[in-house]
């Protein structure tokens, strides 16, 4: 059920920061990150409406206790180059009586059209997942990154500064929302996200454990089924030696290009005539299927034989970039990760999984490793996600 009833808050900035426009001015503008821009109420489920949808999205309903109302929500934030922009996201309450709730941020996986994340598709699995955790009783921030839901511009994928910066800016404005409506939100964040959205659950985690942020603090770590071990897995893709190669490699070097600038000219990395094509392709408004036939199925037929050779040996801003994303886990956060994988995964190698384990028992850090079976990469979040809820629950102290 959709209402498209506009609510525009007067919230106050949880958080400023002062930047430079880099215009050829010295203009400073502050910037109100976290600020509520607009809210849009786009579902409100009572609890068996939402137990229908998760079982049409392939979810375990048992744990749903209330009815939850959701909305999209767009707010201030910085894009990569530390200037004023907005994003969007989904924030999803509980509807039961409580003032004070355990919020969870929730941070999708690889997505390339802006329409198929949660604040906008309402059969998305990111969608079901904040309904899920909305259904447990918890606040859910779901927020769609930079570039992609109604936010402008495109998505700065696998940016380790915006990974972090648009999640936390949308969890000020969660705060701000919820206190809109008579709710408060304990400061101890749960953390959890699936495929791109694991190593992102580390960055946002280690972000709010060395208390950068004035309120937020982490309360709880639970990643599935992320890429840890990026070097390999990009390396494995110039390799044609996991599923949809092309468009993963694709997508990570055209938008590294765009906020590290990390090759001269499209034809210095894709043969021709995909040199021409490529980069418009990942404009956030054509859907992974478009892209999928309009790109060779392999990455040996997609990219210059020299490219390939530089993702499986790089160097400079590229090994820079990629030994950021390689260090995810290297940290020991104060509270027990629960990461869940499965061994079926042909997406996303279960080795990355015992990467990032390894590196956390390398700082003494307490983790568990759950494995979702012999299933593929999308039913491992939907296998996982009862689990993290049932975790995250039990997380009261």
């Amino acid at each position: 059920m959709t209402f498209p009833r506009v609510i525009v808050t007067g919230a106050l900035a949880l958080g400023c920061l002062t930047v430079l426009i880099p215009a050829g001015t010295a203009t400073a503008q502050t910037v109100a990150r976290g600020a509520v821009v607009s809210a849009t109420q786009v579902e409100k489920l009572d609890k068996d409406q939402i137990v229908e949808r998760l079982k049409a999205t392939g979810i375990d309903a048992a744990q749903v206790k209330y009815g939850a109302s959701a909305y999209r929500v767009v707010y201030r934030t910085v894009d990569a180059k530390g200037r004023p922009t907005t994003a969007s996201q989904l924030v999803a309450l509980p509807d039961d009586s409580r003032r004070t709730l355990r919020v969870v941020s929730w941070l999708h996986g690889t997505t390339v059209y802006r329409g198929d994340v949660a604040s906008v598709n309402a059969r998305s699995t990111d969608r079901a997942a904040a309904l899920l955790f909305a259904g447990a009783g918890h606040a859910v921030s779901a927020p769609d990154y930079l570039g992609l839901g109604t936010g402008p511009g495109h998505h700065t994928y696998g940016d380790p500064e915006t990974t972090v910066s648009a999640p936390v800016d949308a969890l000020r404005a969660t705060r701000a929302f919820a206190g809109d409506h008579q709710r408060r939100l304990d400061s101890r964040v749960l953390v959890s996200g699936f495929s791109q959205g694991g190593p992102a659950t580390m960055m946002v985690g280690r972000f709010l454990q060395q208390d950068q942020d004035p309120y937020f603090r982490l309360g709880g770590l639970a990643p599935i089924a992320g890429p840890f071990d990026l070097s390999s897995f990009e390396a494995a893709a110039a390799d044609d030696r996991i599923r949809m190669a092309s468009l993963y490699l694709a997508y990570f070097v055209i938008s590294a290009d765009r906020f590290a600038d990390i090759y001269r000219t499209p034809s210095e990395v894709f043969r021709a005539p995909y040199d021409k094509q490529a980069e418009k392709l990942f404009d956030g408004d054509h859907q992974a299927a478009q892209i999928a036939q309009a790109l060779p199925p392999t990455s040996e037929k997609l990219f210059t034989a020299q490219f390939l050779d530089r993702v499986r040996k790089p160097t400079g801003k590229l090994k820079e970039l990629l030994t950021a994303l390689d260090s995810t886990c290297n940290w020991k956060p104060a509270v027990p990760v629960r990461l869940h994988h499965a061994k079926g995964d042909t997406d996303v190698a279960y080795d990355n999984a015992l990467y990032c384990q390894r590196q956390l028992r390398s700082h003494g850090a307490t983790q568990t490793l759950t494995d979702a079976g012999n299933v593929d990469h999308n039913q491992t979040v939907r296998k996982a996600l009862p689990l993290v809820v049932a975790g995250f629950t039990g997380n009261r102290a």
